[in-house]
């Protein structure tokens, strides 16, 4: 089994709790639904789009977008989640968070 955690910035806002907490009730149902299944292998609906990061699709409403990165096998940072109409700034974001995330970790372990 896969965990998934989400990114928390430097101030400690929970990015990905807060973009999920902000949508209706399908479409938190749909998300819910991915999620489970990234928690089961299954990334089917993913690709790359850059610097680590990658996005999951959700074929529903305005094209619902997932965006995570990797740490190691067994970990999943989700650091964002959009639409397709905001899809490109939304994975600017999601990068840079990645880009956050692995800067923090790494100073953790010097």
């Amino acid at each position: 089994m896969i965990e998934l955690r989400g990114y928390v910035d430097e101030s400690g806002r929970p990015c990905f709790a807060v973009w999920f907490e902000g949508l209706d009730a399908p479409a938190a149902a749909r998300v819910t639904i991915a999620l489970t299944r990234m928690e089961r292998g299954n990334f089917s609906n993913a690709k790359a789009v850059g610097a680590g990061v990658f996005e999951y699709r959700i074929d529903f409403g305005p094209g619902y977008r997932v965006y995570f990165g990797k740490d190691g096998d067994r970990l999943i940072i989700l650091v964002g989640g959009g639409t397709k109409k905001r899809q490109q700034k939304d994975i600017e974001t999601a990068q840079a968070r990645w880009a956050d995330y692995r800067r923090r970790k790494r100073q953790e372990i010097v």
